[in-house]
């Protein structure tokens, strides 16, 4: 961003901000940041008239309020964000935006809902190549799955978060790894497996050397301590 800025070209700038500001922020869970970097995005997109990047400014918008749980402004805004990404031709980056809004509306109580969204982004991870983004897809599939509930849920939301696992340990992104293992770690201790769980989580937490202030290591940190207690089976 600052070698975009001294510049003076304002499109460096704007792929400086869309295509890692604004989604680092966003994965490190800094909202704060994320909101900063997502206003200069579209101030910067808008004096030039770059559609596309006025559309994903949006999705990290809609993002944003899903992560406050702010689901009645973040789920129309992502929808409409999305169809602006779609009709623009904007592929690169939306079925894992599609997955954000999978995952915010199982949270709002939606699960069939997201699942078809869910379903959808799987599709176009493989159509578009975008098979970066199949760990979270596959993650946010067993999350939801869990949510609704159904017969045979628990078994199907274990294939997912394997898949997330093996995806993401194939591609070397040990973030995405960790999500897997918090989901499939919690998948355990709700089973009365809280060992598994804790030496699933231990197993990808302690690769890490770096990143220890990020919202994903301190949850895991966290996590860890709670079911490395004295009670834990």
């Amino acid at each position: 961003m600052e070698e975009a800025e001294a510049s003076g070209h304002a499109l460096s700038l704007c792929h400086a901000l869309a295509q890692a500001a604004c989604p680092v922020a966003t994965l490190n869970g800094d909202v704060a940041a994320a909101q900063s970097f997502t206003a200069v995005l579209l101030d910067r997109a808008r004096e030039l008239g770059l559609s596309g990047w006025i559309a994903r400014g949006h999705c990290f918008q809609g993002t944003l309020l899903i992560m406050r749980r702010d689901f009645v402004a973040g789920l129309p805004l992502l929808r409409d964000a999305l169809e602006e990404m779609r009709e623009g031709g904007a592929a690169p980056g939306y079925p894992a935006f599609l997955a954000l809004f999978a995952r915010g509306l199982g949270l709002a109580g939606q699960v069939t809902e997201g699942l078809a969204v869910i379903d959808q982004a799987l599709e176009l991870s493989e159509r578009h190549e975008e098979r970066w983004s199949l760990p979270e897809v596959s993650r946010n599939k067993g999350e939801l799955l869990l949510l609704g509930g159904l017969v045979g849920a628990a078994v199907a939301a274990e294939d997912c978060f394997r898949q997330a696992l093996d995806w993401a340990h194939r591609d070397g992104a040990l973030s995405y790894e960790l999500r897997a293992a918090f989901s499939f770690g919690r998948l355990r201790r709700d089973q009365g497996r809280s060992s598994e769980a804790h030496d699933l989580v231990a197993s990808v937490y302690r690769r890490f050397t770096e990143g220890f202030e990020t919202a994903d290591l301190q949850t895991a940190k966290r996590v860890l301590d709670e079911l490395n207690s004295p009670h834990r089976q």
